[in-house]
């Protein structure tokens, strides 16, 4: 397979002409190789418009949610971003090659280690990996820029949005276990501004403050 030729076309065929315009978030999905993030039996369906089965009953979403996520929080390279559900680590590959560091939640042990030995290999080195409940966020290393929800929520958790820095921004779906809205949330001081965008299907958001 010719994995970089399949990365181009994923970006010409399903990124643009959806509306995705950042050009580093383009650029970041013609580099990062999203094989080597799938179970190697669904290495040739890699570059697919849909998401695909990973380990312990997840996904590794879609790579056009993938950038309209990305894209949502409005990364120029110097930010402190949370990512809360590591999966597969595809999305927190991503978020490393446009960010200054990157702290990456998830709840399976199993899928967090594995995300950090790919990621590792391929030599980013400004990503930090916890095994927590990410429906609490990440305290030890608030305020962040960015907080990027990898999981559909029922609805906002509270801690997520006290852990965003003044003028930072929030991606989550919100909705039930069928179905959610993807949701940006930008923190004004004591205040936030919501802007629902497009549908979508996450796993659920398991914790204290998801399902």
């Amino acid at each position: 397979m010719d994995f970089a030729r399949l990365r181009e076309e994923m970006v010409a065929t399903q990124l643009i002409p959806r509306g995705i315009a950042d050009a580093r978030v383009l650029d970041a999905f013609r580099v990062v190789p999203r094989e080597v993030f799938v179970p190697p039996e669904m290495q040739n369906f890699a570059y697919d418009d849909g998401a695909l089965p990973i380990a312990e009953g997840q996904t590794i979403s879609q790579p056009y949610m993938v950038a309209i996520m990305t894209e949502k929080l409005e990364l120029k390279g110097s930010e402190k971003i949370l990512e809360i559900g590591t999966g597969s680590g595809y999305q927190t590959a991503i978020l490393a090659k446009l960010c200054k560091k990157a702290y990456t939640i998830e709840v399976h042990k199993s899928l967090s280690q594995q995300a950090e030995k790919i990621i590792k290999e391929l030599g980013y080195n400004n990503v930090e990996f916890i095994t927590a409940d990410g429906s609490q966020g990440y305290p030890d290393a608030a305020p962040y820029d960015g907080i990027l929800v990898t999981a559909g929520s029922p609805n906002i958790p509270q801690p997520l949005i006290e852990q965003l820095q003044d003028g930072g921004r929030l991606v989550i779906p919100v909705g039930d276990v069928y179905q959610q809205m993807l949701t940006t949330i930008v923190k004004h001081g004591n205040k936030i501004t919501t802007e629902k965008s497009v549908p979508c299907v996450f796993v659920p958001l398991v914790g204290k403050f998801g399902w």
